[in-house]
């Protein structure tokens, strides 16, 4: 089994308007609410895979039943923990081309709440091989939160495959445990090492420094012009085939999930690539988030072009 955990979930509300109007009343036909979060992304897209997987975090109130009959309806196993405080929403306004972002900073976790999480945690690793750890932490929560579950993992015989960036990255880099995977963009492993724009030579450089030793997968996905992968002391580069893209949010949670789901199947070096940085590819080809067509996953692998850098 596969765990996903989303500590800071929401109900993503997306209201499309032609026209947004300030300072006025503003009607709208087209409605969609859904339970959101990186690693419930992760937790779809690994559905639609057939892998057997459960998803964890905290939920409370109204809001948080909402996302549990919403993964319960995908066959995804509810591991969440009921909190006190409310889930929160986050609202896209989309109108005339733009779309603008409305979001709640959500709960806050008490200390209690967040050792009873550990605890439980610590029991639902012990069904899972591989566990992902996606996006922030609500407030209450210390920046070593991260830490302690990679630790927690580890200890149980779990590989961690964790997407996160900032302090929060930092801490878990600069740990005794390391990740088994990790997936920074070309931007947030910039801010990391404390470069303004970096080039691919400069990618390769930076993650044989000593901070990203002993962490077997590094994606560094580079948008449409595809990845910088490095395996052990391998680098690889990654061309994803050129598409019309439809909705490219939610696809660097679903290379997560294809990463996670080529490990769970054995798959190895390029034929892993391939796998892994495809769901990224068929996310962005879909309307909605965290969603692939799985009938164009041969045709999505076939395309994608990866190549062992020497040198």
């Amino acid at each position: 089994m596969i765990l996903t955990i989303t500590l800071n979930p929401a109900v993503d509300i997306s209201y499309k308007l032609e026209q947004f109007s300030l300072d006025t009343v503003n009607r709208v036909d087209h409605v969609s609410k859904t339970a959101g979060g990186k690693g419930l992304n992760v937790a779809r897209v690994l559905q639609q895979l057939d892998v057997d997987v459960a998803a964890s975090g905290f939920l409370g109130g109204s809001l948080g039943g909402f996302i549990r009959s919403q993964i319960e309806a995908l066959d995804i196993k509810d591991f969440f923990v009921q909190i006190a405080d409310e889930t929160r929403n986050c609202i896209a306004v989309i109108h005339e081309g733009n779309q603008t972002e409305i979001l709640e900073s959500g709960p806050v976790i008490t200390d209690k709440e967040g050792q009873l999480f550990l605890e439980k945690f610590s029991d639902y690793v012990q069904q899972a091989n591989i566990v992902t750890l996606s996006g922030s932490l609500p407030k209450g929560l210390s920046a070593d939160f991260y830490v302690e579950m990679v630790k927690i993992s580890t200890q149980n015989g779990a590989r961690v495959l964790l997407d996160s960036n900032g302090a929060l990255l930092d801490a878990t880099l600069t740990s005794g445990y390391k990740p088994y995977f990790i997936k920074p963009n070309e931007q947030e492993l910039a801010d990391l090492v404390g470069e303004q724009e970096m080039d691919e030579l400069q990618i390769r450089a930076a993650l044989a420094a000593p901070l990203f030793t002993n962490i077997p997968w590094i994606v560094v996905t580079l948008g449409a012009d595809g990845a910088i992968v490095k395996h052990g002391d391998t680098f690889y580069r990654a061309k994803a085939p050129k598409i019309e893209a439809v909705n490219p949010v939610g696809s660097g949670d679903s290379v997560v999930a294809g990463f996670a789901a080529g490990f769970a199947r054995g798959l190895m070096d390029e034929e892993l690539i391939k796998f892994g940085l495809s769901m990224g590819v068929l996310n962005a080809m879909e309307e909605k988030t965290g969603h692939i067509n799985v009938e164009k996953v041969a045709w999505a692998v076939e395309e994608m072009q990866v190549e062992k850098i020497k040198g």
